[in-house]
């Protein structure tokens, strides 16, 4: 099979799509308009495009073309809705399949009449849609209810590289990998952290939070305004070979999203992978990733409290953590693991190859 990525070459899940499809053999080519991350392999070739400010989108419409008509493959894989969707092009017998990511479908079409034109003109283009998670599944087709069906292919997780760590910690540790962002709901856990600071009688307490962005700065005040400076410790972003060892780091997992575009908790389940039990809020595809007191708690969005008493639930009981982080990896192990994953994502370009033969 030769397949066609059109997506951004400087996501890390981008690259692992791509290097899934080299793995198994097939011939992989990605255009895009992005500077690559590093860890592409050699089985993947790059077609660099400009992006001008986005313009890209649409002027390298007539490179794709020619692109495709070099390079004959039999799919096109555009990841993205609205920026790569719209680039993205129909050629005769090549069939498209478009996975929508997040923000593609909850913010983009909310921007604007026009925002929302193209991208339902963007999805009924695709000959299959590919979510990852129920809840935007749901989301694309209320987008666009003329769509026959979109299909659910997790984005999984490396379980042997995301595996429980064998050594004991002398703190507990709660954390949380994210970008610094205010969707993400990291002003929340600072809250509910400094709640627990008071309330939870647990000597050697600490925060860590991974990840950089821009509202770094504003979560450091945030933490000495709440005089938890001392107990927090704000690593910056690592690359994505090391976030298994940054949470083997920790004992507790957080994702307190504020945002419905969180779609897919990717980093939930790489967490439940590492054995962490997990609190997560009830947002966007959040909830499909935890199973409610049995792999983690699921809890309102802005609302310290809320989440201080279900963090203190798991700090104060070391057999509940256990437990909870051994379901949670079973349940990845069932349900996210990452070849079973990049199956199902072939097995949809198997069935648009088949049907655009007939």
């Amino acid at each position: 099979m030769r397949i066609l990525l059109v997506a951004a070459a400087s996501s890390v899940h981008v690259m692992r799509w791509a290097n899934a499809f080299a793995e198994r053999g097939l011939h992989v080519h990605l255009a895009s308009l992005h500077d690559p991350v590093p860890g592409f392999l050699e089985g993947v070739t790059l077609h660099r495009m400009p992006h001008l400010g986005g313009l890209g989108y649409l002027i390298n419409r007539p490179f794709l073309r020619r692109l495709i008509r070099t390079l004959r493959p039999d799919v096109i894989n555009a990841h993205y809705a609205s920026g790569y969707g719209t680039l993205a092009v129909r050629q005769a017998g090549t069939p498209l399949v478009l996975n929508v990511w997040g923000s593609d479908v909850y913010e983009f079409p909310d921007a604007g009449p026009l925002h929302r034109w193209l991208l339902r003109r963007n999805l009924l283009r695709a000959d299959t849609v590919v979510s990852t998670s129920e809840v935007m599944a749901a989301r694309t087709k209320r987008i666009c209810p003329e769509l026959k069906e979109v299909v659910v292919v997790p984005f999984g997780v490396d379980t042997e590289r995301f595996h429980p760590r064998t050594a004991l910690h002398e703190d507990v540790v709660i954390g949380t990998v994210k970008t610094l962002a205010p969707k993400y709901g990291i002003d929340t856990l600072l809250r509910a952290f400094e709640i627990l600071t008071r309330s939870s009688g647990v000597e050697r307490l600490r925060l860590r939070i991974v990840g950089g962005g821009p509202q770094r700065a504003e979560l450091e005040r945030i933490a000495v305004d709440l005089g938890i400076k001392e107990l927090v410790e704000f690593t910056g972003p690592v690359p994505h070979d090391q976030v298994p060892d940054e949470l083997r780091r920790l004992d507790v997992y957080a994702a307190l999203s504020r945002a419905d575009s969180e779609s897919f908790g990717v980093a939930v389940i790489e967490a439940s992978a590492c054995g962490l039990p997990v609190v997560v809020t009830g947002v966007g595809g959040l909830p499909e990733v935890v199973e409610q007191d049995v792999t983690g708690s699921i809890v309102p969005p802005d609302d310290p409290r809320a989440a201080a008493a279900a963090l203190e639930q798991l700090i104060a009981s070391p057999a509940l953590r256990e437990r909870m982080g051994l379901a949670g990896r079973d349940r990845v192990m069932r349900r996210y693991a990452w070849s079973t994953c990049v199956d199902s994502q072939l097995a949809v370009f198997e069935r648009v190859i088949n049907r655009a033969k007939r």
